[in-house]
């Protein structure tokens, strides 16, 4: 039996301890309730059968529990996807939007890793089993560019330039309203809301975060937006959709941060989007074994194309 431990910081401070059994060992609510009633969890090395009580900060989360192994994903040769490059250390890939890069809580199966797989077998032992080649990642709602390592060698140096900011990834993204500057930098760090984990906000607790931008067109029929491309210098969870949420900004389309938001309220009824209008269009990285430059393009996918066609 394994223990799980963690610190009551801010983003646990006042949830209720079944709810953050749940999310610390990542478990359904009904196995939280379980391991509580087996006397599996303590607080400050006390036990506590009672799901209600509200945590507090500073306080020792333990949890006796042995998490199930995961199965390694499989080979699915009918996940669709696009390559648009590819050599012996490396595959390029465009991510069509709604497909999840790997698989994960609720997504077991149909994933990028399982497609990946299926094309290029030998990635099996690339990097992390249970997400063989990834070194980042691309929300499900987001399209386009994602670098896959195919190589021992490949995925150390990748993991490498992502971590000392050295690839270099640009978002086409189509925001509400007119941005004063014609480029800026948001310079804010991201971390877990405090009132909801499973979202990300701009937080003092957060980790650094840096989104470059600069505009590329204005529209104002049938609603003020702006084209925006975007540059990250860092690579937060759903950093650019906060970081734009935080200026006034959203993304049009953007149901989970975009909603309530000045600018955007009224003018959804004139302007529809089926997803959240961003779109990974180009990428640059240090080739792991030649050293060369290598660069890819992805045009924006018909969904969004189409929005861009309506706006004047």
């Amino acid at each position: 039996m394994a223990a799980i431990n963690e610190r009551v910081g801010a983003a646990l401070d006042g949830m209720r301890l079944d709810r953050a059994v749940a999310l610390v060992a990542d478990v359904s609510r009904a196995v939280a309730a379980r391991l509580l009633r087996d006397g599996k969890v303590r607080l400050d090395d006390a036990l506590v059968a009672s799901g209600a009580r509200r945590l507090t900060l500073g306080e020792s989360l333990t949890v006796d529990f042995e998490a199930p192994a995961k199965a390694r994903p499989t080979p699915e040769p009918d996940v669709v996807f696009d390559v648009v490059f590819e050599d012996s250390d490396v595959i390029v890939v465009n991510k069509p939007p709604e497909l999840v890069v790997h698989p994960g809580a609720g997504h077991d199966r149909d994933t990028l890793v399982n497609g990946l797989l299926s094309r290029y077998p030998g990635i099996s032992t690339v990097g992390d089993l249970e997400r063989p080649g990834i070194v980042h990642r691309l929300d499900r709602g987001t399209s386009g560019l994602l670098v896959v390592a195919r190589s021992d060698l490949a995925y150390q140096s990748l993991v490498e330039q992502m971590r000392s900011r050295r690839v270099e990834r640009v978002y086409a993204c189509l925001v509400w309203g007119h941005l004063d500057a014609p480029s800026g930098t948001i310079d804010a760090p991201v971390g877990r809301s405090r009132r909801n984990p499973l979202r990300m906000t701009v937080t003092d607790r957060g980790r650094p975060a840096r989104t470059h931008y600069e505009v590329e067109r204005r529209f104002d029929r049938p609603a003020a937006t702006s084209l925006l491309a975007c540059r990250l210098e860092t690579g937060r969870t759903h950093q650019i959709r906060v970081h734009l949420k935080a200026i006034g900004h959203p993304v049009v389309g953007d149901g989970t941060y975009g909603a309530g938001t000045a600018g955007a309220v009224g003018a959804g009824a004139s302007l529809t989007c089926p997803r959240p209008f961003l779109h990974a269009k180009s990428l640059a990285f240090c080739h792991p074994s030649s050293g060369e430059t290598v660069r890819a393009a992805a045009p924006l996918p018909d969904d969004l194309s189409a929005v861009l066609a309506s706006l004047n």
